[in-house]
């Protein structure tokens, strides 16, 4: 009998790439392959229904699952994570000084519903003191080539949202004074994102964190959340006809980043060798940190769910077994 073929849209990642390139199958599965930015991906998937697997931005599939749409079940392959909040931009002329700073202030933002806005927002007002509803935000993507577009996004009851005219960008705005600082940017050519100066090159602004590093491991010491970014979803239809199909992509996935955590140990143990690494860094470089499926992540999972509703993008906190396949629950 013929595998099952599916198509699937990815960015692809080093830990990921094995799947992609056909090193690793996932058993009974032929895959074809489009790889894309995440924006342009998600925007595919949440207006087309484009690819029978892909990447998702967790923000939206949890504003989708709650709004009652059913097309897609998840899979606890997380395939980007990042500490949002340090990559916060501000001008310099505007007394920003610490994330606490922001309160009044007008900031951007590719999309408002996109996790690592959601991520941010949710630092800031837990670690800083400021909530949402205490900056004016200024949206870049439109309407018709949004997430949010797609999910039937509105925004939150008492939150100060603009547009950003389609003739216009968050860049210009940022560069000639007409916004504060970014909560996110993004400058990677995609179809959905038009902002196009590189802002680490301009002396108008910077990162609100002079040692992103360092909070990044302040932030994490303390909460113990790195911040999950994109999962991976399949058509529920499939998953329903060939239940064991979402099982073999985790499986495939967590194998690739098994083996890539392999390859970058041996490198480490190597740089040891020749005494380019410490001992001790290069059993850091061992650990995995990217752990896929629930059990390991409920602690972050739940807490995205919680300021998903908690900022007005879910009517209720979202339950992680009505986000994942049931069978992955265990993982």
């Amino acid at each position: 009998m013929s595998d099952l073929q599916l198509s699937i849209a990815m960015h692809p990642n080093a830990r990921s790439r094995a799947v992609l390139d056909g090193r690793i199958k996932a058993d009974g599965i032929d895959l074809l392959v489009t790889a894309a930015h995440p924006s342009e991906i998600f925007w595919r998937q949440l207006k087309f229904g484009e690819f029978d697997i892909s990447e998702m931005s967790m923000s939206s599939f949890l504003m989708l699952t709650a709004s009652g749409n059913r097309d897609w079940v998840g899979v606890p392959v997380f395939t980007t994570r990042r500490f949002f909040h340090t990559g916060i931009w501000v001008r310099n002329d505007r007394g920003i000084n610490s994330p606490a700073d922001l309160k009044g202030k007008k900031l951007g933002v590719p999309e408002y519903q996109q996790t690592a806005a959601l991520w941010s927002r949710g630092a800031v007002q837990h670690e800083f003191g400021v909530t949402p509803a205490e900056i004016e935000w200024w949206m870049e993507r439109t309407e018709d080539v949004s997430h949010g577009g797609a999910t039937g996004f509105q925004p939150p009851a008492g939150v100060k949202f603009n547009r950003i005219a389609a003739n216009d960008s968050m860049g210009a705005m940022l560069v000639d004074g007409r916004l504060d600082g970014a909560l996110h940017y993004i400058v990677d050519n995609n179809l959905v994102d038009r902002s196009k100066i590189l802002l680490e090159d301009r002396k108008e602004g910077r990162y609100i964190f002079p040692d992103r590093a360092a909070e990044g491991r302040r932030y994490f010491a303390k909460t113990g959340i790195f911040p999950i970014n994109h999962g991976m979803v399949v058509r529920r239809s499939i998953a329903e006809r060939h239940p064991w199909v979402v099982l073999n992509l985790y499986r495939a996935f967590n194998e690739a980043k098994n083996r890539w955590l392999k390859q970058v140990g041996e490198a480490a143990e190597a740089h040891v060798e020749v005494g380019f690494l410490l001992p001790e860094t290069a059993a850091v470089l061992k650990k995995d940190p990217y752990p896929y499926g629930v059990v390991g992540n409920r602690m972050v999972l739940e807490t995205i769910a919680r300021y998903s509703h908690e900022q007005g993008l879910t009517p209720r906190v979202m339950p992680l077994d009505e986000v994942f396949w049931p069978a992955t629950l265990s993982l």
